[in-house]
């Protein structure tokens, strides 16, 4: 049915008179925005004139939905650093202000994923929806909110957890030359959180495609992919995203520790982040210091590596344990970023070539590695054999030297260096293989009290893994009794050398 002319008139009038209405209400408001003009460009980074009023650390954008962050604040003109490649940005191109510092997305939606340091997936895997976002920036937790680091990480390697003990919340250094298994090492750490409740992160900075590539596929074989979050910057990628990977993978792991979870991050690792913090502070002109590092270079580090903790209950009770990798050049661990890590960390894992050329893996220096919290972040049972392993151990390293000079030498040294050859022997630990404590206990315990000296060295694997086989077989209640923090005793005690012994003593009978 047609709309009649009258009706028509109506209702154009009410529409007309609706508009009239809303053009009186309006008020138009002006709203100043800074728009900057890039003066140079450049290796991943941007002069910017124009921008007077933005903050250290914000975002800004450039033509194209390039993002940049301000770095260096100047009174003629802002550094800026960007985090994408600078194809289409010329001189003349427009910058805008965004008004906020440069964050990530953090939640559970993470795990399992592969992403960079923007929150941007590499796995193929489809976008990522997150509700919660934090500033890549944050400062560490004050003293009053931490608590005593007492409560152990297993890594799964007998020569770390006996000797070099890492507790929730620690930051252990893994240092040593290029190619001497230091992220083997942090990965087989990762492994054995599996079912310990554990998030991980790897954060990868400078890599090689290939080997984080490796990487992944290790820790999807193992399982482990699931409970982790991979943050990548490839070697290929701007110095600028190299430089922000760790402190976005920290803020990432601070939202798991502030809800009360346990959580462990590597950095692989500090000296290419060294390296590319030097290189955009030499590009923005930058007073270079030692070695052409700027003056900040130990400030970078501390306060990254300083939002490592364990907090107090009422802040959550989670805890954040960093295991930093940094990479020596000959052995050189007197070497300027190895020494600022140093004294940074709560003590370091050295990585020994000599060992690795030996065919001793991992190739722990335990003479030149250290951990400052020690036994307080071991469980109860472990200290019982750790004090007396660590003492023949070093005793054998020593007596090991001279006796290289073809010197005569008693009994008693002799029975010391043969009972360090097998302990060597028992640190030996191909890797992704993961040792549960109560056997190792088992294993360390027989070895430190005699049961292992008449045995041949070809023999002591075959003898560790038989006796690992048979813990959980025939001593279940006594390996529950000591995951479960009770310390070891003289019954338990016995029970442990009686099976090692009578294991051992039937290999012998066999030869």
């Amino acid at each position: 049915m047609a709309t009649e002319p009258k009706e028509l008139k109506a209702l154009l009038d009410n529409t007309f008179s609706v508009f009239v209405r809303v053009l009186k209400e309006y008020q138009p408001q002006l709203k100043g925005e800074e728009i900057g003009r890039v003066i140079s460009m450049g290796h991943g980074i941007a002069r910017v004139e124009g921008l007077g009023g933005v903050q250290l650390g914000e975002v800004v954008r450039f033509s194209g939905d390039i993002l940049g962050f301000a770095f260096n604040l100047d009174p003629e003109e802002v550094g800026i650093i960007l985090l994408e490649d600078s194809e289409g940005i010329e001189s003349g191109s427009e910058v805008h202000r965004t008004g906020r510092v440069l964050d990530v997305p953090v939640g559970k939606e993470l795990l399992g994923r592969v992403i960079d340091a923007t929150g941007k997936p590499l796995d193929g895997k489809g976008p990522i929806h997150t509700t919660q976002r934090l500033p890549i920036e944050r400062p560490a937790p004050p003293i009053m909110s931490r608590d005593p680091v007492t409560v152990p990480l297993q890594t799964g390697i007998k020569v770390v957890d006996a000797l070099i003990p890492i507790g929730r919340g620690q930051r252990e250094l893994i240092l040593g030359d290029r190619q001497s298994t230091k992220t083997a090492i942090a990965l087989d750490a990762i492994i054995n959180q599996v079912d310990k409740d554990v998030l991980c992160i790897y954060c990868a900075i400078g890599q090689r495609s290939s080997s984080v590539a490796g990487v992944i596929a290790d820790l999807r074989k193992n399982q482990a992919l699931d409970n982790c979050i991979v943050v990548v910057s490839g070697g290929e990628d701007p110095p600028g995203l190299k430089f922000i990977t760790p402190y976005a993978a920290t803020s990432m792991a601070e939202h798991f520790m502030e809800q009360g979870r346990d959580v462990l991050i590597v950095y692989d690792d500090l000296t290419r982040h060294a390296w590319a913090y030097r290189e955009l502070s030499l590009l923005l002109r930058r007073p270079p210091g030692r070695e052409a590092y700027p003056g900040d270079i130990f400030y970078i580090h501390s306060r990254l590596l300083e939002r490592s903790t364990h907090l107090r209950k009422e802040f959550g009770g989670g805890s954040l344990t960093a295991l930093p990798i940094v990479e020596t050049e000959a052995q050189n661990i007197t070497a300027y970023i190895p020494t600022n890590l140093i004294s940074i960390t709560d003590g370091q894992i050295y990585v020994f070539p000599g060992l690795f050329q030996k065919g001793v893996l991992p190739a722990v220096d335990v003479g030149k590695s250290v951990s400052r919290v020690g036994g307080k972040a071991q469980l109860p049972a472990y200290r019982v054999v750790a004090g007396d392993l660590r003492l023949a151990y070093s005793q054998f390293e020593e007596l090991e030297t001279f006796a290289r000079f073809d010197t005569r030498l008693d009994e008693s040294t002799k029975k010391t260096l043969e009972r360090g050859r097998r302990i060597r022997e028992v640190f030996k630990q191909p890797q992704q293989q993961p040792i549960p404590v109560p056997e190792q206990i088992l294993v360390l315990l027989a070895v430190t009290n005699g049961i292992y000296d008449d045995l041949p060295l070809n023999r002591v694997e075959e003898a560790s893994n038989k006796i690992s086989k048979e813990t959980r077989k025939q001593l279940s209640e006594v390996c529950n009794r000591i995951d479960a923090g009770e310390p070891l005793s003289e019954e338990n005690r016995a029970a442990l050398l009686n099976l090692s012994e009578n294991i051992v003593n039937s290999l012998l009978a066999e030869s």
